[in-house]
C-alpha cells in the first residue's frame, strides 16, 4: 500500500481531476479518499515591500570604523 499527497481539482461538473507520479504503472487499482471540509485557500502571493531609490552612494562617503571615530575610538 502506498500514500500520496497530491493537489486535486474538483470542476462545476463535480468530476475530480489528479495527476499521479509517472512511477505510478498503469492498471486498475482500488483508491480510499480522503478529502478536507473546505477548499484549500488559495496560496497568498509574497508581499511587495516598497522600494525608495535615493540615487548613487556618496564616493567620500567611508564607513570605516577609524574614519566614524578617529584616532581615540569613540
Amino acid at each position: 500500500m502506498r500514500t500520496l499527497q497530491i493537489t486535486a481539482t474538483v470542476t462545476d461538473n463535480h468530476e475530480l481531476t489528479i495527476q499521479l507520479p509517472p512511477e505510478i504503472a498503469p492498471g486498475n487499482y482500488q483508491i480510499v479518499l480522503v478529502m478536507e471540509e473546505q477548499p484549500t485557500q488559495k496560496q497568498r502571493k509574497p508581499f511587495k515591500f516598497p522600494v525608495d531609490d535615493y540615487g548613487p552612494l556618496l564616493t567620500e562617503l567611508s564607513l570605516r570604523r577609524e574614519d566614524m571615530y578617529g584616532d581615540f575610538g569613540r
